[in-house]
């Protein structure tokens, strides 16, 4: 078998057998195939598309690349929740403990942020000692005594995935849904759950910036679900606007804890506590989603949610305290107001902007191996929809200088757009696709 004969046969529009895609993925890893013939085999793939076969079998010769998580020895349902990423996104820290609080068992593995997208991981180191590089037994120790963990990635967790996305970044190939489904449920797969909830995003600040395009892609991955013999479903969300009003890593932490004390703003509460009525009616938990949702929100007001997350912190190594005395999470060096220079409505904010103005705090990073500064971020004071007067303040920003801010503050404005008449109402919620 030859590697430019499968490049051929997908640049004239064929569809790749399960033997060419196993070749490609097991010759790729080993590095006997070079980058010029995958990146070109890329490309034509992102021209031509894959069938929902060829996807699924990409997907899992992906996943079983490298290491899979065994999760047989842990009773009852396991579950994980993935977001395809945005702006403020804070969920998992809300929605994992609320399922776990109601016997789902959470074993999730997360990522970092990149770019103008935060990752659960940083968010959960900006705890005190909070450890998220756990050994595999530790890991399912910490679910099954626990009921939920979250935990960083291993190093060799779907490795094809590592070098083909590194090779997308390059190749402008990162917006192919076919490679975008198959490089989430590979991974998704390789950690071993019975139950798997999409969170796919749409707007502004998503990689999938229309409804179709979200569509197209949730449907992608709940059916490889399928063909691996998992359960999988999706609920597509709005990211045209921040989520919640915390954007940065202690100030989501700090967010999401006001959430499960019932003190959250209400787009974020609404969301998560669909998330997890999503994963309850999934695992079994609840026979529909009106049950479910009533379920989820009487775990906020009993505090037995916030409990659990206590619980999780304190399992991984995290100074607990600081979930109930924000001064042990958060110090920043610089506060600094962003006002309105004009009365009006605000009447929509460019999510991947305003993250963007988010990394220019300290909040992010452009490159994998950049630093973050764990209280760098800002607070929307105002989000789409409020009414607006000269000098009101639209947002407080954090960082480690305030030649930070000024540049951030560039960003933000920019980001920002307003009008004399509030903007129509935009749904949180768009569809569910696998219930």
């Amino acid at each position: 078998m030859r590697m430019y004969d499968i490049i051929a046969k997908k640049r004239d529009g064929g569809e790749l057998s399960d033997e060419e895609l196993a070749f490609f993925v097991k010759a790729y890893v080993r590095g006997d195939i070079p980058d010029y013939q995958a990146s070109a085999l890329l490309m034509a793939i992102c021209l031509r598309g894959m069938t929902p076969r060829e996807t699924a079998r990409l997907t899992l010769e992906m996943e079983h690349s490298g290491d899979t998580v065994d999760l047989s020895s842990l009773e009852g349902v396991k579950a994980d929740k993935h977001s395809t990423g945005g702006v403020g996104d804070k969920t998992t820290l809300v929605v994992a403990p609320i399922a776990a609080s109601l016997g789902v068992r959470m074993a999730k593995m997360s990522g970092r942020g990149l770019g103008h997208t935060g990752g659960t991981i940083d968010k959960l180191e900006s705890i005190p000692g909070l450890r998220t590089d756990l050994p595999r037994d530790e890991f399912l120790r910490i679910v099954r005594e626990v009921g939920v963990c979250v935990a960083g990635q291993t190093g060799n967790l779907v490795p094809a995935d590592k070098k083909l996305y590194a090779l997308r970044d390059v190749t402008a190939t990162v917006e192919s849904i076919p490679l975008i489904a198959s490089s989430i449920m590979s991974k998704k797969l390789a950690a071993g759950a019975d139950c798997i909830l999409l969170d796919v995003k749409t707007g502004s600040g998503a990689f999938m910036k229309t409804l179709e395009d979200a569509r197209t892609l949730a449907q992608a991955m709940v059916e490889i679900a399928a063909h691996a013999g998992k359960r999988a479903a999706a609920l597509i969300t709005d990211m045209d606007r921040p989520l919640g009003n915390a954007v940065g890593n202690a100030l989501e932490v700090m967010e999401a804890c006001e959430t499960l004390r019932g003190r959250g703003p209400a787009d974020l509460t609404e969301l998560c506590v669909e998330l997890a009525a999503g994963l309850l009616v999934m695992t079994g938990k609840a026979s529909d989603f009106t049950e479910a949702r009533t379920l989820a929100q009487g775990q906020i007001e009993n505090g037995q949610a916030f409990a659990k997350l206590r619980e999780m912190v304190a399992a991984q190594g995290g100074d607990a305290a600081a979930l109930d005395d924000f001064r042990l999470l958060f110090a920043p060096v610089v506060r600094y107001e962003v006002r309105a220079g004009e009365d009006g409505f605000l009447c929509g904010i460019d999510t991947e902007r305003c993250g963007a103005a988010s990394v220019e705090l300290g909040a992010g990073r452009e490159k994998k191996e950049d630093a973050i500064d764990p209280s760098a971020g800002l607070i929307l004071r105002k989000k789409p929809g409020d009414r607006v007067r000269a000098g009101d303040v639209l947002a407080e920003f954090f960082a480690a200088s305030e030649s930070q801010c000024r540049t951030a503050e560039e960003t933000f404005r920019a980001a920002l757009r307003f009008g004399e008449a509030p903007p129509e109402p935009r749904p949180l919620i768009f569809d569910r696709i696998g219930f």
